[in-house]
């Protein structure tokens, strides 16, 4: 019964993104950023709030060891989208910043963003807005319990059996 009600759900969301998909700009869409990993994305947010990160930084912050953040950005770097520099103070340093384009790129995306964000909560009453943060709550609610699952699940210790013929 309960994966009868999930796989509603699912499709009622698929549903929904197909009916909204044709909605959005064409220039939303092909915005470089929607063909990102979800660590790409995470250091563009990491940056655009900062400016500019260490590579330590931003290893801790996407949770991965450094070397795997090292060829990360070294793709991005690739692409054009952030550079990477020496720090004067500190020549161990390296700090990672948007490229002029990359960060002309996530600007206009976030203004896109944030101009559909305006226009959909403008629209909706007092009434609704409430409603819409309280659910938003709970969303973030039970995902910090998920995490608090995993966490507990992960700190048990782990019993490893080994068969004897």
């Amino acid at each position: 019964m309960e994966s009868d009600r999930s796989q509603e759900i699912l499709n009622g969301f698929a549903d929904y993104i197909e009916n909204i998909k044709e909605l959005l700009s064409h220039e939303l869409w092909e915005n470089v950023f929607f063909n990102c990993t979800k660590n790409e994305v995470l250091i563009f947010w990491l940056l655009y709030r900062r400016k500019e990160a260490k590579m330590s930084e931003i290893a801790e912050y996407i949770h991965v060891p450094l070397n795997t953040a090292t060829g990360i950005v070294g793709r991005m770097e690739k692409s054009g989208m952030v550079r990477r520099a020496r720090s004067d103070a500190d020549k161990r340093i390296v700090l990672v910043s948007f490229s002029e384009s990359g960060r002309e790129m996530f600007k206009k995306l976030m203004d896109e963003l944030l101009s559909y964000g305006v226009k959909i909560l403008g629209s909706l009453s007092g009434e609704e807005r409430k409603l819409l943060e309280s659910m938003m709550g709970k969303v973030k609610d039970v995902l910090a319990q998920k995490k608090q699952e995993e966490k507990k699940v992960e700190a048990q210790p782990q019993v490893r059996r080994i068969m004897i013929e």
